[in-house]
């Protein structure tokens, strides 16, 4: 499906007026759009990874606010949420709870308003006050630089597959890239198929519509489609003898005891977390653990939002490894100095 489809399909999410908004804009700007954000009282704007941009109410772009952008009313994001929900948002309460919806196509609408809380946890969402639709774009081809830049040619004459944890801001194209990878491994474009297991807990990986993956995940790939993390990576260990695991944003320890679990069954994952640079990275509790333990042979870090799926800089996990011993055994101290040595470190370029 084409760029532009895809923008359709996404606003095929939305209340009939927003979506007779959004389909009005001009072909060539829909393939750019890849946010819609609605928001309660305040203009209707779309992002194109570069720029902000107001949606008038007869459908035109503006760089500037003017008195005649759309401006969303309660009408707008109450049936906006219905049609996000297929209209059963009973059904939807596990999606609802963790902050998004994912549809057809694999889009996904970040959804804001008022807590509903049940003995202290969040059951649900009310008066919804915005909601920011991501549209899912798979790009054919968007792995080949990380292929070339992580995996260099074995002996056997094709790339070595090992752990991996993608690294990057949000909207830096991250899953994007690990769609492309998995169709890739999946498929035999590496020399060698690769059995692959996806955990796709947000849907977005495979989109899958009434069982049925909307995105190209190649021919060997084994899709579990909304499973938790955790407990998909280890029935996939059980039950399907994948080489490969994959999973989106990881970061609880639930997640980090199954990928450690994968490693100690011999089976690589390929994994993407949340993070700017290396010191936020080992910022996050889990993440340090998993390399700290090795779980990942290379870390790759994306350049950002304005250059989305494209590499900033391999590491090793041994370079990493040996530095963050290094500095824990000089004059640091303390968990933060250690994290500022090993961020020096990497300050350049990442």
């Amino acid at each position: 499906m084409n760029d532009i489809l895809k923008y359709d399909e996404a606003a095929e999410g939305l209340s009939d007026r927003l979506k007779h908004k959004l389909k009005g804009i001009p072909g060539e700007m829909k393939r750019q759009i890849r946010e819609i954000h609605v928001r309660l009282g305040r203009p209707l704007t779309v992002n194109t990874g570069r720029e902000e941009l107001f949606v008038t109410d007869s459908g035109d772009l503006c760089r500037r606010y003017t008195p005649h952008a759309y401006r969303a009313n309660q009408s707008d994001l109450n049936e906006s949420f219905k049609v996000l929900c297929g209209y059963s948002v009973h059904s939807c309460q596990n999606e609802i709870r963790s902050g998004f919806l994912t549809i057809r196509g694999g889009h996904r609408a970040g959804i804001c308003g008022t807590a509903v809380t049940e003995r202290g946890k969040l059951s649900g969402v009310r008066d919804i006050s915005s909601i920011s639709l991501r549209v899912a774009r798979q790009v054919i081809g968007a792995a080949d630089e990380l292929i070339r830049a992580a995996y260099p040619t074995g002996t056997e004459g094709f790339p070595t597959i090992c752990g991996t944890l993608i690294v990057g801001i949000p909207a830096s194209g991250k899953t994007t890239l690990l769609r492309d990878l998995i169709r890739q491994m999946a498929s035999g474009n590496l020399g060698r198929i690769y059995k692959v297991a996806v955990v796709d807990e947000r849907g977005e990986l495979g989109a899958s519509f009434r069982g049925e993956p909307q995105n190209d995940l190649g021919y060997c790939c084994d899709l579990l489609d909304g499973y938790p993390k955790g407990e998909g990576m280890n029935l996939a260990l059980r039950t399907l003898s994948p080489h490969v695991i994959v999973c989106d944003e990881i970061g609880a320890q639930e997640d980090a005891d199954a990928v450690l679990d994968s490693l100690n069954a011999g089976v690589s994952v390929i994994a993407t977390a949340h993070a700017s640079n290396l010191e936020e990275l080992l910022r996050r509790r889990q993440i340090a653990r998993l390399l700290t333990e090795g779980a990942f042979q290379k870390i790759v870090f994306l350049k950002g939002a304005n250059q989305p799926a494209k590499v900033a800089r391999v590491f090793d996990w041994e370079e990493i490894h040996a530095e963050i011993n290094r500095d824990r055994t000089d004059d640091c101290g303390d968990d933060d100095g250690w994290i500022k040595h090993v961020g020096q470190f990497v300050q350049a370029g990442v």
